[in-house]
Formats: structure tokens, C-alpha cells, sequence
């Protein structure tokens, strides 16, 4: 595991700013640890959302007066914004999205319809959220392809040395996740891209829990196609991004038909936009795009490293305080990790543990976290997951521990 870094943010002054944090639930000051299923939102977010509604609510693209130009310049700038949070070379490589499902099933549908054939083999991981398994699932059984799947040895990290024998020259496709939502486990994707490019074969990397953790350089990375939700991002929901190599999403053919993917339409013939409007059909999610900059801009005020360094912090105390208690086993336990702890109690189902958690105010995840492969993986149907972010304290944690005692107690 990472070693702690210090950090100067002041997290209390930090906590201002997320209206929802301030609020109790069954009568306790609300604990937020369900941060990989969703951040919550800061002030500028929500103030960027409302702002576009009450000032300047129009159409982009088609309009050319002042409101729907307005709202287009806005549009507009939050993919220049992603194009430098992700070191995109062209800013036409930012394809906005409904969230990272929709941008790996735009993949599989596009560019694995179009050129992937039967006995194409795609190479996923043990570890992938069901959004990273199904539309793969159903291209293989489209197409005739074959799935081969990576797996995880006993700390929750992939064996690469089992991906390498995955990897032939029927090897045409790798998709895998950065960052488990699970386990917390980081993965080595420039190893896994390099060693996928060496056969051919292209990737596309689930940076779903990665965006708000760790910087990311799709140019250094060499990847061909990079997803992530906002919503992750202290951003809304409803709004994701799709990065691909501008010449390899040239090669493909659009998602979804409708307006501004197109040129010209006849009724003899169509002729498509260019990317990325090529597969931004029909009136977007416009105001979630519009603010997703100003989360972005929100985590760039407080510096990445900052954040990764203070959730850090948390992962190890509450590793620590965690580990102590009697009948806890944490699962997962890489070398290189986010601020994600999943555990099991034994002799208490993780629902029942959820549901005393939050009666003391706590709001952690409970269940198979759409990753049902690997919890079978690990002989288990579930686990409780605990998940941080920058607004998060010791003090929570602490609280956290002092929880899962009363259900100790209450339940054994």
C-alpha cells in the first residue's frame, strides 16, 4: 500500500462547501463513505447547473441567437476542459456521453460491430464492473468472438503473467479497469496497454474510479480509448466522457442516428458529422456538461495531489483502525490502492450491516458492487465497501468503527 503524503488542505473549510453534507440522518450528523458509487456535489456544481436553467437555457449548435450561443460557448468549454484534464492531443477526441456504460457499450457497438470478427479474441479482467463484461458478453455472441478474462490472485491484483499468456495473435481486443470499484486496487495499465499494443490488439481502460484519484495522460499512456463518468468527478450525473484516438474514431460508424450527427440527409442518403459530433445525437445533457468544468475546475483549485493525498491518509488510518477489530476481514489488500476498503464481518450478512450503519447515520455500499465474477472469486457473496473522498475525516472513520461494533454487538 501507498505511504502516506502530507497534505495542507483544510478539509473542515473544504466540507463547506457540499450542502448535503450538513444534515442528520436518524437523529447523527450524516457520514458520506459511499463515494464510489457517487460524489457529492459542491456548491460551484450546483450553482453552474442552476445558472444555465434560470440565464441562458437553449439549444446548442443549430441557434444563432444570443441565448443558444451562450449556452454553446459553455458546451463547448467543458470539452476543452476535459481535453486538458486528460491531455487529449485534439479536442474532437471528447466525446460526450450519459456515463461510462454508455461509452464502453458505444464502443463495443461501433468500432467491435464494424471490426471485429468471429474468432477475434477480447481479453477482459476478474475484476471488471458488470458494465465492462456485458457489452463484451454480447458482441462475442454477435460476432462469434471469443471472451478470455485476466485473473486476480488473493491480494485483489491482477496476474499478469497469466495476461501475458491471454495475449496471441488472435488477440484484438483489451478492455480493463483502472481502478477497481470493489477493492480499491490500482491496476498497471501502461503495462497492460504496451503489452496489448505489442499483438496488435487496440484497449480501452474504465477510468470510472480513477478520474478523481489519480492523474491521467491519455497521451502517455498511449490508450486507445479512455471512459469516465461526471459523476465521479464532483460532477453531475447523467454525463460522462469518451476519449478515442482521433483516427480510430474516424474509422467508425455512429451510435446512435438523429440530429447534429449529421451532414446532409436525403431520403436516398445520409452523410455523417465529424467527430465528435458524429456520435452526439440529439439534444445532449446539456446542463451536466456545462458544469462537469466547473468540477473540474473545483478539484484543480484544490490540486489533484492534494486530494490523492488525503485520501490516502484516510485509506491508511481506517486500514488500521479497521484491521484491529475481531471478525473483520478486509478484501482486497494490493500493494497499490485508492480510498476504497470492502470488508465482510463474520457471522453478519453485509445487508444487515448496512442497514444498522445507517441508522447511526453512516452511508456505506453493501452487496456485490456490479462485480458479481469477483466476488465469486473470493468465495463470498458480498462485501460492505467504504469509500472516500476529499471532504472526508478521521473523525468519520473513527464514528465508522464505533458503528460496526453496535452491529457486532447487536447481531452476534
Amino acid at each position: 500500500m501507498q505511504s502516506a503524503i502530507e497534505t495542507t488542505l483544510d478539509i473542515q473549510q473544504i466540507r463547506q462547501d457540499f450542502p448535503v453534507l450538513h444534515q442528520e440522518i436518524n437523529g447523527r450528523p450524516l457520514v458520506y463513505f459511499d463515494n464510489a458509487a457517487t460524489n457529492q456535489k459542491p456548491q460551484s456544481v450546483i450553482n453552474a447547473i442552476t445558472q444555465y436553467y434560470e440565464g441562458y437555457n437553449a439549444n446548442i449548435h443549430r441557434g444563432i441567437h444570443h441565448l443558444a450561443e451562450q449556452a454553446t460557448a459553455a458546451f463547448e468549454a467543458s470539452r476543452r476542459a476535459m481535453q486538458e484534464f486528460l491531455n487529449a492531443k485534439h479536442w474532437q477526441e471528447i466525446i460526450f456521453t450519459y456515463g461510462t456504460t454508455d461509452g464502453i457499450n458505444l464502443v463495443a457497438q461501433t468500432y467491435g460491430r464494424r471490426f471485429l470478427k468471429e474468432g477475434d479474441e477480447i481479453i477482459i479482467s476478474t475484476m471488471e464492473h458488470h458494465s465492462n463484461i456485458v457489452p463484451w458478453q454480447m458482441l462475442c455472441e454477435e460476432k462469434g468472438c471469443v471472451l478470455k478474462v485476466i485473473p486476480v490472485n488473493d491480494q485483489g491484483e491482477l496476474i499478469l503473467e497469466e495476461y501475458e499468456k491471454l495475449l496471441t495473435e488472435r488477440t484484438k481486443f483489451v478492455s480493463c479497469v483502472h481502478v477497481s470499484n470493489s477493492l480499491g486496487t490500482i491496476n498497471p495499465i501502461k503495462t497492460i496497454i504496451d503489452k496489448a499494443h505489442a499483438v496488435g490488439a487496440l484497449v480501452l481502460i474504465d477510468g470510472a474510479q480513477a478520474s478523481s484519484h489519480l492523474e491521467i495522460d491519455v497521451q502517455a499512456l498511449d490508450v486507445d480509448f479512455y471512459v469516465l463518468s461526471a459523476h465521479k468527478l464532483y460532477g453531475p450525473t447523467g454525463m460522462g466522457v469518451l476519449y478515442g484516438k482521433k483516427e480510430i474514431l474516424d474509422s467508425m460508424p455512429p451510435y446512435r442516428g438523429g440530429g447534429e450527427m449529421i451532414k446532409e440527409v436525403t431520403f436516398a442518403k445520409t452523410t455523417y458529422n465529424d467527430i465528435p459530433y458524429k456520435f452526439e445525437a440529439g439534444t445532449p445533457n446539456i446542463a451536466d456538461v456545462i458544469a462537469v468544468k466547473s468540477a473540474l475546475d473545483y478539484m484543480a483549485g484544490l490540486g489533484k495531489e492534494n486530494i490523492a493525498a488525503h485520501e490516502n491518509d484516510l485509506l491508511h488510518y481506517a486500514t488500521e483502525q479497521l484491521s484491529e477489530l475481531k471478525g473483520l476481514r478486509i478484501v482486497g489488500q494490493a500493494a497499490h490502492k485508492i480510498g476504497v476498503i470492502s470488508f465482510v464481518l463474520d457471522g453478519i450478512h453485509h445487508q444487515d450491516t448496512g442497514v444498522i450503519l445507517d441508522q447511526q447515520g453512516i452511508a456505506v455500499r453493501t452487496g456485490h458492487h456490479c462485480t458479481q465474477p469477483l466476488m465469486h472469486r473470493f468465495g463470498i457473496a458480498g462485501t460492505t465497501r467504504a469509500s472516500f473522498a476529499v471532504y472526508n475525516t478521521r473523525d468519520e472513520i473513527d464514528r465508522l468503527v464505533q458503528g460496526l461494533c453496535r452491529v457486532q454487538k447487536m447481531m452476534l
